[in-house]
C-alpha cells in the first residue's frame, strides 16, 4: 500500500453518484436473506432508493427486467429463494439490468457455495463480501467461518484483481477495516472510511451490498465507479453516526439519520480514498 496516494477526484466523482442516485430514486430487487430485509430495504430509503423483496420463482425473472438494480444475497438459500436468484439473474443479464452477488458465509457451506458459484457464472456487475467469501466464491480458499472473514482485505486482492481482469465480473469490492475495490477501467482503489460498528449490528455487510446496487443503477457501464462510490457513502455515514453512538442499539438509527442526511460536501470532505500508482490506477473524469 506504499503506492496509494489520496484522490480527490475519486471523491468528487462519489459526490456526483450520490446526488445521481437520489435524482433517480432507483428501485432495487433485493433477493435477501431473511434475518435482514428490515435493514436492508430501510437503508435503501434512507440513501433516497427503494426495495423490492421480490424472491417468488416465476415474479423474480419478470421484475428482474423491469428493475433498476438486482442484488443477489446468498445469507439464507432456501430452496425457492434459490431458483427465483438463478431466474432472475438470467432475466437481468438478458434485459441488461446490473446485478450485485453478495456470497454470504459461501465457502465452507456447500449448498450456498454451489449457488453463487453458479451465479457468478452469470457475470455479476459487482461481486461484494468480505475477504473470506470473495476466496471462497472465487475458488481460491476455502472460506471463513459462516459470515465472519478469516482474512483481511488484501489477501483478496490477487484473486480480485484477476477475476476482474479475466472479466468473470464487472468489478470486485472487498470490505474490511479498508475497503478494497478492484475494476479494470478503475484499477485497484481502498476506502479508509467506516467503523466497527457495522459489525455489531444486523446487517451492516449485506445493506452495502443493496447500496452498490443502487449505485450500479446510475453507472451500469462503470460497475467500478458504482463500487468504490457506494462503498465511500456507506462508510462515511456510518463513520459520522458513530461519533455520537453510545453503541450498536443507539448507532442504527443514527446511521439511517445520517445516510439520509448525507451532503455531497460531507463526501468531498470526509471521503478517505486512494488509488494505487503502480500499476496505473485510472482516476474517473470529472465533468467540467
Amino acid at each position: 500500500m506504499d503506492n496509494a496516494v489520496p484522490s480527490p477526484a475519486w471523491a468528487h466523482r462519489t459526490a456526483e453518484l450520490l446526488e445521481a442516485v437520489r435524482a433517480r430514486a432507483p428501485l432495487v430487487q433485493c433477493i435477501t436473506n431473511t434475518v435482514v430485509q428490515n435493514v436492508t430495504a430501510n437503508v435503501l430509503l434512507a440513501l433516497g432508493a427503494s426495495a423490492a423483496m421480490v424472491d417468488v420463482v416465476t415474479e423474480a425473472g419478470p421484475f428482474a427486467r423491469v428493475a433498476d438494480a438486482l442484488l443477489v444475497n446468498t445469507g439464507t438459500p432456501h430452496p425457492e429463494p434459490r431458483a427465483a436468484s438463478l431466474e432472475a439473474v438470467a432475466a437481468a443479464v438478458d434485459a441488461g439490468t446490473p446485478w450485485v452477488l453478495d456470497p454470504v458465509a459461501v465457502g465452507s457451506l456447500p449448498v450456498r457455495t454451489a449457488l453463487a458459484r453458479d451465479l457468478l457464472a452469470l457475470h455479476p456487475t459487482v461481486l461484494r463480501g468480505n475477504a473470506s467469501e470473495v476466496l471462497a466464491v472465487l475458488g481460491a480458499s476455502a472460506g471463513g467461518r459462516g459470515v465472519d472473514s478469516l482474512a483481511g482485505t488484501e489477501d483478496a486482492r490477487v484473486a480480485s484483481v484477476d477475476a476482474a481482469a479475466g472479466r468473470r465480473v464487472g468489478a470486485v469490492a472487498v470490505s474490511g477495516a479498508v475497503d478494497l475495490l478492484v475494476a479494470p477501467g478503475t484499477g485497484v482503489v481502498r476506502v479508509a472510511n467506516g467503523t466497527d460498528l457495522l459489525t455489531r449490528i444486523t446487517g451492516g455487510g449485506c445493506a452495502l451490498g443493496a447500496v452498490v446496487a443502487a449505485f450500479t443503477s446510475v453507472t451500469p457501464e462503470d460497475a467500478g465507479a458504482a463500487a468504490v462510490a457506494a462503498t465511500a457513502v456507506y462508510t462515511i455515514a456510518a463513520e459520522s453516526a458513530a461519533r455520537t453512538a453510545g453503541g450498536p442499539g443507539t448507532f442504527q438509527p443514527l446511521f439511517l439519520d445520517r445516510l439520509a442526511s448525507l451532503t455531497p460536501e460531507d463526501v468531498e470532505r470526509g471521503a478517505r480514498i486512494s488509488v494505487e500508482t503502480a500499476p496505473a490506477a485510472a482516476a474517473p473524469e470529472v465533468a467540467a
